[in-house]
C-alpha cells in the first residue's frame, strides 16, 4: 500500500528537511504497530528525528492509517512549536480521516493528479 503526504505536509516536511526515508520509516512503524500514539479513529501520532537528533526533541507527524490500506501524512509540527495537537485539532484530524481512509482507486488518483496529495517515494524510486 502507498504512503502519501497532503501539500501541507509536503511544505511543512521541506522546510523541517523530513527526507522521504524518514517519512516512509514512520509510515512502517504505524504499518507494524509501533506508534507513538493511537489518538482514535485512524490518527495515530509518530515521532521523528531531527537531522543527528533524538526523536524526543525532534518533530511530531499526524498519520491517518487503516490496516490494509494507505498511509497519510496530514500533520506536522516541532516539539518546540507544541506539546500536542489541541481537542479541536483532533476532531477534525478525525474528520479528515474518514474522507482519506474512503478514497478509492480512482479518487486517490484525481486527487493525486490535482496535487492534494503527491506519494512518498524511496529515493531510489521515480515519480
Amino acid at each position: 500500500m502507498g504512503v502519501y503526504q497532503t501539500k501541507a505536509f509536503a511544505r511543512f516536511a521541506r522546510k523541517a528537511r523530513l527526507g522521504n526515508a524518514a517519512l516512509l520509516e514512520a509510515a512502517r512503524a504505524v504499518a507494524s504497530g509501533r506508534w507513538d500514539a493511537d489518538l482514535g479513529g485512524g490518527v495515530f501520532k509518530q515521532r521523528i528525528a531531527r537531522e543527528g537528533g533524538s526523536k524526543s526533541g525532534g518533530f511530531r507527524t499526524i498519520i491517518v492509517f487503516k490496516a490494509g490500506g494507505h498511509s497519510f501524512f496530514v500533520h506536522g509540527f516541532a516539539k518546540s512549536d507544541k506539546a500536542n495537537v489541541t481537542a479541536k485539532e483532533l476532531r477534525a484530524l478525525k474528520q479528515l480521516a474518514v474522507t482519506f481512509l474512503s478514497l478509492d482507486a480512482t479518487a486517490l488518483a484525481k486527487a493525486s493528479s490535482a496535487g492534494e496529495i503527491t506519494e512518498v517515494l524511496s529515493d531510489d524510486e521515480t515519480a
